[in-house]
């Protein structure tokens, strides 16, 4: 390192230190973000390292993040994007490929998904022509159960589609089992549940592919981005091709002829020895994430264990606060699981002498910040009104969802102080209104 820019780097981390807001917590006026990014200087000054080494597209930071993060994730392959939603568009349409033949989707097929979620893990379905089944949730884990995805399951089923909700693990084994059964691909929406575990074995590692989100929420961030994980190397491939606008070249950026054979392939009715860098195979996209991003992305992933440790305690602090006051459905862990959290979930009970509206009205004027469980019922959206879909049983948690459920933060900047915070207010809020 050259000592100008061994300079520049030493001055970032002074810089990171001074800009800090490190001002005593004052209830009722510090904000208390539901979700953020945890950055320190490690972070910043990786981000400038890699600016000032001009890593401007898909380089060798982002080599080394897919490499370390698919290891950490029990995976063979792991492929960076630009976003969680583009990682669930690439894992839905990769199972649209032509290389899959017999066993992969055409129009018109169904895949199993949730209805109380976040568009994008349905939006993928739709996008390729697929028609998404909704089955219900269980209050309290705000999951899905193996045995309503069992009685989903039709003549038309060809996959299963669902996140763990706010890294809640669903009944995973019992669900991949189903999809092993009856030949379903099955996606795992793992953007809220990084380091979430379900018997013993990381969510993630159960079905076909994984999608995770580096989004400032989530567990990791570079500000966005997102990743698809798969120990599956046919799936791995068809995904590096559809992310990489299709092409069938495998060749990073900047790399030539690394299969020997450049000149040497006669596909589909072009002419023989047509440059394999541009032979495309797929209707691709170009979804990659940058060289900039997955430097923060790799000083993240040294924090990863942390951060969970961090969001385990802060859920456990508040679910032991708030146990036994009246007139809240408290969330709880699906059996034989531990979830690296995402949020903390509230469900007024429906006699309760109070509105969620209201509550929320209290804790927001305090300064302590909500977000609904996402989109509640999808079904009611206009977005999806008019769009093809299948409800199997009734959606009557969904709606109650959509009615009286939020959450409350649990993420690694949040300290016991604030947290404290939060559960003496929930608690003033219903003294006053019970």
């Amino acid at each position: 390192m050259n000592a100008h820019k061994a300079f520049i780097l030493d001055e970032t981390k002074k810089f990171h230190l001074d800009v800090q807001d490190n001002g005593p917590f004052v209830p009722g006026t510090t904000e208390i973000w539901p979700a953020g990014a945890v950055l320190d200087e490690a972070d910043r000054t990786a981000i400038v390292e890699a600016a000032l080494e001009m890593r401007i597209a898909a380089g060798p930071s982002s080599r080394k993040f897919e490499s370390r993060f698919a290891r950490k994730m029990g995976h063979r392959k792991a492929h960076l994007t630009n976003s969680g939603s583009s990682a669930n568009l690439l894992a839905m349409t990769a199972f649209t490929s032509h290389l899959l033949e017999d066993r992969r989707l055409r129009p018109g097929d169904e895949v199993i998904t949730v209805a109380a979620g976040f568009p994008t893990t349905v939006n993928p379905i739709l996008q390729n022509g697929l028609v998404p089944v909704f089955v219900d949730v269980e209050l309290g884990t705000y999951n899905t159960t193996s045995a309503r995805v069992a009685a989903a399951i039709g003549p038309k089923t060809r996959a299963i589609m669902i996140a763990h909700a706010l890294g809640n693990p669903f009944e995973v084994a019992e669900i991949a089992q189903l999809a092993q059964e009856h030949d379903l691909f099955l996606v795992e929406d793992n953007c809220d549940a990084v380091g979430s575990t379900y018997d013993g074995k990381l969510t993630g590692t159960f079905g076909d592919i994984t999608t995770v989100s580096f989004y400032p929420a989530h567990h990791l961030t570079m500000g966005e981005g997102g990743c698809v994980l798969t120990s599956n190397l046919a799936l791995a491939r068809i995904m590096e091709s559809l992310r990489d606008w299709g092409r069938d070249c495998w060749c990073e950026p900047g790399e030539n002829n690394k299969c020997l054979k450049r000149f040497k392939y006669q596909m589909g009715t072009l002419p023989e020895g047509y440059d394999h860098k541009y032979i495309f195979s797929h209707v691709g996209y170009n979804l990659k994430a940058t060289d900039i991003q997955a430097a923060l992305g790799l000083t993240q992933l040294d924090k990863l264990d942390d951060f969970v440790d961090a969001r385990r305690n802060n859920w456990r602090r508040l679910r032991d606060g708030l146990e036994g006051v009246p007139h809240l459905v408290l969330p709880k862990a699906t059996p034989r699981s531990e979830p690296s959290w995402f949020g903390f979930a509230l469900t007024v009970a429906p006699d309760a002498p109070f509105q969620r509206a209201a509550l929320v009205d209290f804790l927001e004027s305090r300064k302590i910040g909500t977000r609904r469980l996402f989109a509640g019922n999808l079904t009611r959206h206009p977005a999806y009104i008019d769009q093809p879909h299948r409800i199997v049983g009734s959606l009557t948690n969904s709606d109650i969802i959509t009615e009286q459920t939020f959450w409350v933060g649990v993420y690694p900047a949040l300290d016991d102080e604030k947290i404290d915070y939060v559960i003496s207010t929930v608690k003033e809020f219903i003294g006053a209104n019970s």
